[in-house]
This record gives C-alpha cells, structure tokens and sequence, in this order.
C-alpha cells in the first residue's frame, strides 16, 4: 500500500497567503523529488478537546492556527529516497530559511497505509491522530476497513488509515506527545476526502444518527487521547491548480 509522511504545522492566521505560497513553491521541487502527491489543508472545523487537540498537538500560540499535511509515495523506500535529496538539495536550504511557519513545533513522522479505500479527490479533508496499542494493531484496521466503506457510502471519495513506523521524538513536541501516548502505543495518522464541506457535513449526521455504527465493546484505541478536525485544502498537487479557500 501507499506510504505517508504525515505533517501538524502551526501557522499564524495573518501567514496563510504566505504560507500556501510557500507550499506552491515547494511542491514542483517535492514531484520533482519522487514525492507523489502533496497536500496541505488549513483548519476549518478544528474542536478543542478536553485532553488533547491539533492546536495542542504543535502547542499553538494566540493568532495560530493548524495546517494537516501529507506527501504520498508508493513504497518505503522511495519516501526514504526522497527524504535525502531533500535534506542535501541547496535550494531546500534556502527555503527553510524562509518558512513562514515555526518549524520546530511542527510534528511529522512516516506511516504505513493499513486501510486505503477509494480514490484521491475533493477540497475538504478530515484528519485524525490516534493513538493505538500495538497489540490491537489488527483490531484497529478491521474497525477501520469497515467504518472506511461506511464513509465511502456517504460520499467520501478517499479513506486512509496509515500506522507510524518512522515516527521520530522532538525536542519540543512530537506525535507520541500530541496523543499522550503510553508505552506500547504507535500513532495512526488518518484522514477521509470528500467532495466538500456540505457533503462532509451531511455525512457525519448520518453516520452519528445510525444506531447500527453505535460503538460495541471495547474501542481498539483511546478516544480520549485522539484528535481531529475538518481541514480546506490550500494545495493538492494531484489537481492542477491549487485549491483556494
């Protein structure tokens, strides 16, 4: 299945011109790398959560607010492949002296598709991190292959459930601290696409009214810790011109 570095980046509300500049820039240099596809998506709907939520997760400042990020790849070995020639190419160097985001509360890591349903698409993104033992790896992605055709059934045009296998600790923050994760604990990073918002918005009532999807027993993964959030795509290189919102 497809690979994913996944991305949290905090970014001053008055940045986002900026910043999907910036992004615009960067993505010809990601393709030409072997990044697949790239997105960027700015936060929309993002809930505050009583233990942890996105703008905790890369502890945002007053004025800031969350961009939700992934490059594809096909396999491991190209992402690992590309992740050099971004760290030795000079012009990459020059970029990051420019960034109008503060890279060192960003959270990024490498994750492995275990769910992949549908097809890249839409404008509107809804992303989750979720904590999950790595003992009820299997029973987390048999939850998640089901509830991805339910999303399909609703519009969802693309559901992916990726389970960290490079997930790096940072000096300020990272995903393991975004999530609060215990010892024994990956991290998935996950998101649905939909056609839009409305489409997005009309599918969570129905899923949320359908006594049939009510939890049975035991949750594979601590809701508590989880987060997530609607998110508009800025950028997605898999169309040819920047989604603007």
């Amino acid at each position: 299945m497809t690979y994913f570095d996944g991305f949290v980046v905090p970014v001053a509300e008055a940045n986002k011109d900026a910043y999907r500049k910036h992004a615009s820039e960067m993505a010809p240099l990601a393709q030409e790398f072997g990044v697949g596809r790239m997105v960027e998506g700015w936060a929309d709907d993002v809930p505050d959560g009583k233990v942890t939520d996105f703008r905790r997760s890369v502890k945002a400042e007053p004025g800031e607010t969350v961009v939700f990020s992934w490059f594809e790849y096909p396999s491991k070995e190209v992402r690992d492949s590309t992740s050099e020639k971004f760290m030795n190419d000079p012009r990459m160097k020059e970029m990051g002296a420019k960034m109008p985001f503060d890279g060192k509360r960003m959270i990024y890591g490498g994750f492995d598709a275990i769910v992949e349903e549908g097809a890249p698409g839409g404008g509107y993104t809804d992303g989750f991190v979720v904590p999950v033992p790595e003992g009820k790896r299997d029973a987390y992605r048999e939850l998640a292959a089901k509830m991805a055709k339910v999303f399909r059934q609703h519009g969802a045009t693309h559901v992916v459930e990726a389970f960290g296998n490079d997930v790096p600790k940072g000096e300020v923050t990272d995903f393991y601290r975004a999530v609060k994760a215990e010892s024994g604990e990956g991290v998935v990073f996950s998101f649905i696409e939909w056609p839009d918002k409305s489409t997005r918005d009309e599918a969570w009532k129905a899923i949320m009214a359908d006594e049939s999807l009510k939890p049975q027993g035991e949750m594979p993964f601590n809701g508590q810790r989880m987060f997530w959030g609607g998110f508009e795509k800025i950028l997605d290189t898999a169309k040819r011109e920047p989604a603007h919102a």
